[in-house]
C-alpha cells in the first residue's frame, strides 16, 4: 500500500500546476461512475454541483472530483475535465442518441491562492480549464506527490506553507478507506509554541515526523501559527478534501461518511470551519465490497476511520510541502525544534 487515496481499488489521480501563477489542480478520477456526497462546513465555500449529489435528487453517481486553486476561477477546472471525459463517451445520459452527448457529472471545490505572490495577471484567459484538462489527462492510479503540487500548489496553512496531502487506511478484515486534501487553512495544524502536529495521536509509522504528544496543548484563544486577524488574511482560506472507500454506498450512506470525515479536519487544525473558511469534503464509493451487516454499525466504522485518515492527511500534506523559490513564508520544516 502507498498510503494515498489510490490505494482505494478503482480510482486514479492526476495534477497539473501553473508555476507562474502559483496554483494548481488535483483531480480523483474513478474507472467507473462513482456514488458521491459533499458536505459543507465553511462559511465562505465555493463549489460546483454539490447540490445536484444530495440524495433527494437525481444523481446518483460522478464521473470524477476537482479540487483547485484559483477562488471562482478554478471552477473552470472542472470544465476542462468535463470535455475530456465528454469526448471519450462518460458521463451520464439523459437521452440515448448517438447525436446527443453524455452529460459527464463533475463535482468541484476551490479554495483562495490568489494572494499568495504568484502572477495572477490573466486577463480573460484564466489557467484552469487548460489545468484541469491536464490533470484530468495525467490521472493513474498508483503513485502521486504530495506536498506543493496540484490545488496545494498555492496554499498556506496558517501561517506556514500549505500543500496537498493525502493517507489510506486498510482493516484487517480487508476494507480500504482513504483521503485527499488541499490545506488552505485560516487555523493552524500545529499546536502553539512547537512543531507537533495536532493530527499527531492518529500518526501511522512516523509518516509527519513522528513526534512526542507532550507538545499537544493550548491555551483558550491561542492559536499559535493561524493567520492573523487582517481581513484580508481572514478570507484567504479554505480546506478541501475528498475521501474514500471500496465499500458499496448510497448516495445517503455517503453522506454520512463525508459528515463523519468533517471531524477529520476538526482534529487537525485549529479553528477550522469558520466563517471565513470555505471547506469542503466529498465522500467517494467505488463500490467494490458490500456493506456489512448490521449496515449502521459499519457506516459508523467507516466514518471514524475517513475522519481518521482526513486528519493524517492533513498534516502530511504541511509535512511535505516546500517554499516557492524567492517567498518569505515558511514550510514545516525550516521551522526549529
Amino acid at each position: 500500500m502507498l498510503n494515498l487515496l489510490t490505494d482505494v481499488p478503482g480510482l486514479a489521480v492526476g495534477q497539473a500546476i501553473d508555476a507562474k501563477a502559483r496554483s494548481g489542480v488535483t483531480v480523483i478520477l474513478p474507472s467507473a461512475r462513482a456514488v458521491c456526497a459533499a458536505d459543507v462546513r465553511g462559511g465562505g465555500p465555493g463549489t460546483r454541483e454539490t447540490d445536484a449529489l444530495a440524495a433527494e435528487n437525481l444523481v446518483d453517481a460522478v464521473d470524477a472530483v476537482v479540487l483547485s486553486g484559483g477562488s471562482v476561477y478554478g471552477l473552470a477546472a472542472a470544465d476542462g475535465v468535463t470535455a475530456w471525459l465528454g469526448a471519450r463517451g462518460r458521463g451520464y445520459g439523459m437521452v440515448t442518441r448517438p447525436d446527443v452527448p453524455l452529460s459527464p457529472v463533475v463535482p468541484a471545490a476551490i479554495l483562495y491562492d490568489l494572494a499568495n505572490g504568484g502572477d495572477k495577471r490573466w486577463g480573460q484567459d484564466p489557467p484552469y480549464r487548460a489545468l484541469g484538462l491536464a490533470a484530468v489527462a495525467a490521472a493513474a492510479e498508483g503513485r502521486f506527490e504530495l506536498g506543493s503540487v496540484g490545488a496545494g500548489a498555492g496554499a498556506m496553512a496558517g501561517t506556514i506553507k500549505g500543500g496537498l496531502g493525502s493517507a489510506s487506511v486498510v482493516t484487517d478484515d480487508g476494507i480500504t478507506v482513504a483521503a485527499i486534501v488541499a490545506v488552505n487553512a485560516f487555523g493552524s495544524v500545529l499546536a502553539p509554541g512547537g512543531r507537533t502536529f495536532w493530527a499527531t495521536p492518529y500518526e501511522m509509522a512516523g509518516e509527519f515526523g513522528g513526534l512526542p504528544l507532550d507538545g499537544l496543548r493550548a491555551a483558550p484563544d491561542d492559536w499559535g501559527l493561524a493567520k492573523g486577524s487582517a481581513a484580508a488574511a481572514l478570507r484567504a482560506n479554505t480546506t478541501i478534501a475528498c475521501v474514500a472507500t471500496d465499500v458499496a454506498l448510497t448516495p445517503a450512506q455517503a453522506k454520512r461518511v463525508a459528515i463523519m470525515a468533517q471531524d477529520g479536519l476538526a482534529r487537525a487544525i485549529r479553528p477550522v470551519h469558520a466563517q471565513s473558511d470555505g471547506d469542503v469534503v466529498f465522500a467517494l464509493s467505488t463500490a467494490r465490497r458490500p456493506l456489512a451487516e448490521p449496515s449502521s454499525a459499519a457506516l459508523t466504522r467507516l466514518g471514524a476511520l475517513a475522519a481518521d485518515c482526513l486528519a493524517r492527511a492533513v498534516a502530511r500534506g504541511v509535512y511535505e510541502a516546500t517554499v516557492w523559490p524567492g517567498d518569505d513564508a515558511r514550510a514545516w520544516r525550516d521551522l526549529q525544534g
